[in-house]
């Protein structure tokens, strides 16, 4: 469908030095907050959770342990809950990597939650997008799920695609590293397909065409290091 227009931004990307800009992270200090390791059968253990540029780490009166970002397959952050999926071993010869539930004592902060993805780097569930960001376009809409979905707005950026709600649980921070592809049935319909998740949105608003192939063109040229969706 897009075929010759990613052909062509590839071709221009091409033209672009392929090197990662270096990136100033908040994490550079550190970040933590009272939380809560939740196990199963047992009850939660009350600690300190803290974030920074090696990795993160949980502290505790009997457990204390750190995770290097390497060692963090992936993340759900949603409103207070964190979830880390890590490699460890599961107790018992259970299948599957072993996972560590906290409760925060306080948000996260959107500029570290998106820190945390980019450190993380593996595809991830980041559920707190920044409002502040700045973006090209902004579409409201409603997120169709089986049990009645949400209503808020679609903020399309050069760093991915944001979905701000007031809904608990429903607010969504999409890097084009973790989008698999998106599709535009009609105008008034998109679907967000990650690595994690798919996500349904009917458009309060059309979107316009021309918006959906820039978009579609960087979704692609990501690969490439294109830097921003050419206006």
């Amino acid at each position: 469908m897009r075929k010759s227009s990613t052909i062509s931004t590839i071709v221009g990307a091409l033209a672009v030095a392929l090197t990662i800009p270096v990136t100033d992270f908040a994490l550079s200090g550190r970040w933590q907050t009272e939380a809560k390791w939740h196990r199963a059968l047992k009850k939660a253990a009350p600690g300190t959770l803290l974030l920074d540029a090696d990795g993160v780490e949980f502290q505790s009166a009997g457990f204390h342990h750190r995770w290097k970002y390497i060692d963090i397959q992936t993340f759900d952050l949603s409103g207070r809950e964190l979830t880390l999926f890590t490699y460890d071993n599961r107790h018992w010869h259970e299948p599957g990597e072993r996972p560590f539930r906290f409760s925060l004592g306080e948000a996260m902060p959107p500029e570290i939650a998106a820190d945390l993805a980019e450190l993380v780097g593996k595809p991830s569930r980041n559920g707190d997008p920044a409002p502040s960001s700045a973006a090209i376009a902004e579409i409201p809409a409603h997120h169709r799920v089986w049990s009645g979905g949400s209503n808020g707005v679609l903020r399309f950026e050069n760093g991915g695609i944001d979905y701000l709600t007031n809904s608990p649980r429903d607010g969504r921070s999409w890097r084009w590293a973790d989008i698999q592809t998106i599709a535009n049935p009609n105008p008034y319909e998109l679907r967000v397909t990650a690595f994690r998740e798919i996500a349904e949105f009917d458009l309060k608003k059309s979107l316009p065409r021309d918006l959906f192939e820039r978009l579609w063109d960087r979704l692609y040229a990501s690969g490439l290091n294109v830097q921003e969706i050419h206006k």
